[in-house]
């Protein structure tokens, strides 16, 4: 609707004032009382026109209203224009069916995200990014986007050199059979104490560093030579399936879309080193390590080969830039990381923008801070000072399960779905338990709960004789208008959302969009009244809407609660 009443103003204004060069360009959404739309045009006007912002908006408004358009302008002071939407024009939209903006028609995006390291535990901000990743990539597809999902992560590195490290040590050498006597179940929790253990051994001993730097290298090498026989092949390459089994398993259980690809790191290697030998002018040799002058781009240098001749992940990022590229010829690639790696891919971007800008223009980072937790909640984590998914997932399960007395996967995983998307993007995520299991809150539980109240009244609805589908009504009492309001406003919300990469705006509108059904259904009864076919109508559209954003946001819908 917005779409349709600032075209009819634009229309007037360059009717009104033909020699003026002036766009308008978006109307706000103000608080209930002052309309449906406003709009400061006549106060950006009057700079231009030098008269005042009052005659303009006056000007502006007599000449809406004496044209049948569907909306209504009125002049409040300094100059703001109000406008209200025809009830007859809400009823009309309430009747129609949905049908979302397609901003991303015919173009293929790349969304990578989650990107957890085989051989380490997946961290509160792996899961972050692995759920508002599949938001994301759910808002871009819904608005007419071809989306290749992707997951990248560190099979080689330093992180692998820690945790081989410390299971040789933990195997009593390269022992293959030793290794298979670990259980199913035991797994990944052993994978991670390993991890831990190599990481305190390299930052407190020099020999195990010095041992770890070696068996970094083997990793790479085994990578080169293609090698799956030795002892100490089987051992890397089976616990790198683990940790990807591992991965698997807790996607399936967080209910997010499956990912299209997982590029590993050392699939990557060999182009990232081709592509950085072949751009002298780009990387130059410093020391006999590589690197990238970024103070040229009033960055920092950064080395994308090592003294030992080994890609840094600065080198592997261009690699997997190209990788994308060649393999999908994308329109967008998106990358969501912590942002810690904020500066990093800056540099890493500035050094593709001198040979291969156009890849550069395409990509889009988005960042997000800690993970961190409100109330006090207390932790168990094997993993010292990391909190990890799976402890978001657990505080999650036994709070639900305290406050309910009973679990639920469906409802506390989707308090965590919820609890992520409803905070904007880039600053810390702060997680509070208690809250996102509520019942009565912003959250996650409430919406599902709204969800099943709908459905059960439509239920009710269909059990109903004698309505008729075609409501007459031509105005709308209050609640109603307001919920008619609310709804007409879901395409601009989800519109916006998809080009902004924002999912806080769908989380935060169907919030209030549950809340002011809710007044809606407490002070205008559907069934068994004169305005019974329009609030039939109406609540059709709102569940439909609902249902829409709950699919949005990954959360499960459900029969009871």
């Amino acid at each position: 609707m917005k779409k349709r009443v600032l075209g009819h103003i634009k229309n007037k204004v360059q009717i009104l004032y033909p020699n003026v060069d002036f766009n308008v360009d978006d109307l706000e959404e103000p608080a209930e009382e002052f309309g449906d739309y406003a709009s400061n045009i006549a106060m950006k006007l009057s700079k231009i026109l030098k008269k005042s912002p009052m005659d303009i908006a006056n000007e502006v408004a007599k000449s809406i209203n004496s044209d049948n358009l569907g909306f209504k302008m009125a002049v409040a002071g300094p100059g703001f224009l109000n406008i209200k939407i025809d009830d007859d024009i809400l009823i009309e939209l309430v009747n129609t069916e949905i049908t979302l903006p397609q901003p991303y028609m015919n173009k293929k995006i790349v969304v990578e995200y989650s990107d957890p390291n085989p051989f380490k535990p997946l961290h509160a901000g792996h899961l972050y990014t692995t759920l508002v990743g599949d938001v994301i990539s759910r808002i871009v597809e819904r608005a007419g986007g071809q989306v290749v999902r992707i997951n990248y992560g560190g099979d080689v590195g330093l992180h692998v050199g820690k945790s081989m490290w410390a299971i040789l040590r933990n195997l009593g050498g390269e022992n293959y059979n030793e290794l298979m006597n670990i259980t199913d179940e035991n797994r990944s929790i052993w994978l991670g104490d390993r991890y831990v253990e190599g990481t305190k051994a390299y930052d407190e001993d020099p020999q195990a560093k010095s041992e770890i730097i070696e068996v970094n290298k083997r990793v790479y090498q085994i990578h080169e030579d293609g090698d799956k026989e030795s002892d100490f092949a089987k051992i890397y390459w089976k616990c790198r399936e683990w940790s990807y089994e591992y991965f698997e398993d807790l996607y399936e259980k967080l209910g997010v879309i499956k990912f299209d690809r997982f590029i590993p790191e050392s699939e990557v290697t060999p182009l990232a080193k081709k592509i950085i030998n072949d751009q002298p002018a780009v990387y130059v040799k410093s020391d006999n390590a590589i690197i990238y002058k970024g103070e040229q781009d009033g960055l920092h240098t950064r080395v994308f080969i090592n003294s030992e001749g080994l890609p840094t992940y600065e080198a592997k990022d261009v690699g997997l830039i190209f990788t994308k590229w060649n393999d999908y010829s994308f329109d967008q690639s998106i990358v969501i990381t912590a942002n810690e790696q904020e500066e990093y891919m800056k540099v890493v971007l500035a050094s593709v923008n001198k040979f291969s800008p156009e890849l550069v223009n395409r990509t889009k980072h988005l960042t997000h801070g800690l993970v961190k937790l409100a109330g006090g909640v207390k932790m168990s984590s094997r993993m010292g000072n990391i909190l990890t998914a799976n402890d978001v997932l657990e505080a999650s399960k036994a709070v639900y399960k305290e406050v309910n007395g009973e679990e639920n996967d469906d409802i506390s995983i989707g308090a965590i779905k919820y609890s992520f998307a409803r905070q904007r993007i880039g600053g810390d995520i702060v997680y509070d338990a208690k809250q996102s299991v509520s019942m009565l809150g912003d959250s996650g539980p409430y919406l599902q709960y709204a969800h099943v109240r709908a459905k059960s009244i439509l239920r009710k609805v269909e059990r109903s004789v004698g309505h008729n589908e075609q409501n007459q009504q031509k105005d709308l009492e209050q609640f109603e208008r307001s919920l008619c309001r609310k709804l007409v406003y879901f395409d601009e919300i989800f519109e916006k959302s998809a080009l902004d990469l924002s999912p806080h705006l769908v989380a935060n509108y169907v919030y209030e969009l549950a809340k002011t059904f809710n007044k809606f259904y407490e002070n205008s009864p559907v069934l068994n009244n004169e305005r019974s076919e329009l609030r039939i109508s109406i609540v059709k559209k709102y569940t439909s809407i609902l249902t829409e954003s709950l699919n949005l946001l990954g959360l499960k819908e459900l029969e009871t609660m």
